[in-house]
């Protein structure tokens, strides 16, 4: 009986994908002489305040996520975006404002999620895994348009 035990032992099943490997793509910024942004938006915001990196969207998320840093010296408690999605060809496929709560220290980075604007879920983004189902790539760039910092503790 000892033996069998020590025989299942050595064949254990390896759960751990191999040759993994991270994706760090940087979200890329938008330009605002392109004539699509409000001049509103470019009021004495430093478009370098956050850097967004490993954006993720699936054909079957209901979510996007991406990390985001603060490139600041001040704490942000909220993150206001202006989120652009466009076809592999450039053509854009919608455009919308998020607000990201969340609590970020100098030079922190941490990872968030919005709600994803591909309701029907057809749309995936380029750099993540190409899925089984039919569905189209995408790309995003963002722009800040705000952020808020706390007052006090």
């Amino acid at each position: 009986m000892l033996l069998l035990c020590i025989n299942t032992l050595d064949a254990r099943t390896r759960t751990t994908r191999k040759n993994l490997r991270s994706l760090e793509v940087p979200v890329a910024v938008m330009d605002s002489d392109d004539g699509l942004i409000p001049d509103s938006l470019d009021a004495d915001i430093d478009p370098h305040a956050v850097t967004l990196k490993g954006y993720s969207k699936r054909a079957s998320d209901s979510k996007e996520s991406f990390f985001i840093t603060n490139n600041t010296k001040h704490r942000m408690s909220a993150v206001r975006l202006l989120l652009r999605y466009s076809t592999m060809n450039g053509e854009m496929l919608t455009q919308r404002t998020v607000t990201v709560s969340v609590s970020l220290k100098p030079g922190e980075t941490k990872l968030v999620s919005v709600k994803t604007f591909d309701v029907q879920r057809l749309f995936y983004y380029y750099a993540g895994p190409k899925p089984r189902k039919q569905a189209t790539p995408f790309k995003v760039a963002f722009r800040l348009t705000g952020y808020d910092i706390p007052v006090g503790n």
